[in-house]
């Protein structure tokens, strides 16, 4: 019985599954590749949820937020009932033309003002908002620059990627003192 378990502790690698081992060199473990996946899903997904993920607002800047998007609305709808009344009552609706009609000229380049510094003051605060959070955004992407400076020196030969000098390493150096001693001519 003893030399039994010897031969099969030899073969399969004593405690150890050695054939699995070896079969893993050749074939991804699906287990484990399939651990892998789950954490670069959730890595992914992490990352989107930081990305995307809303700053926290007082009561104060909710309620205002929501009485900011009244206008459009009401006016849409402001618009819209105008019609519906002319149409139900005509009598009603030309004695409140007549009386909007009494308004001077100058009261409604006013209203047009007050209007539109609301709209494009709104427009512009978006736009800003829209602009930082693009800028916040862009700190958390790569260093561009140092990446092109890096893919640069790669390019004159001045170093690898991984940030050593080419004649750090021996077979590019051994390489080059062969393509020397042949005149600079590859056979």
């Amino acid at each position: 019985m003893g030399l039994i378990e010897r031969f099969l502790g030899a073969l399969f690698g004593g405690g150890r599954n050695a054939v699995v081992e070896t079969v893993e060199v050749f074939r991804e473990n699906a287990e484990q590749g399939a651990v892998r996946a789950v954490r670069l899903r959730d890595g992914a997904l992490a990352q989107m949820e930081a990305e995307f993920a809303r700053p926290e607002k007082g009561g104060f800047d909710r309620f205002m937020d929501g009485v900011n998007r009244l206008p459009r609305p009401l006016l849409a709808l402001g618009t819209l009932g105008l019609f519906v009344s002319a149409m139900v009552d005509p009598l009603w609706f030309a004695a409140r033309m007549q009386g909007l009609a009494l308004v001077p000229e100058a009261m409604w380049w006013l209203l047009g003002v007050v209007v539109s510094f609301y709209f494009g003051a709104r427009h512009q605060m978006k736009a800003q908002e829209f602009r930082r959070d693009i800028a916040a955004g862009l700190s958390l992407a790569p260093d561009v620059g140092a990446d092109v400076a890096s893919l640069e020196r790669m390019r004159a030969g001045t170093s690898t990627a991984v940030g050593g000098t080419v004649d750090a390493n021996p077979a590019l150096a051994a390489w080059k003192d062969a393509h020397a001693q042949r005149g600079g001519r590859d056979k």
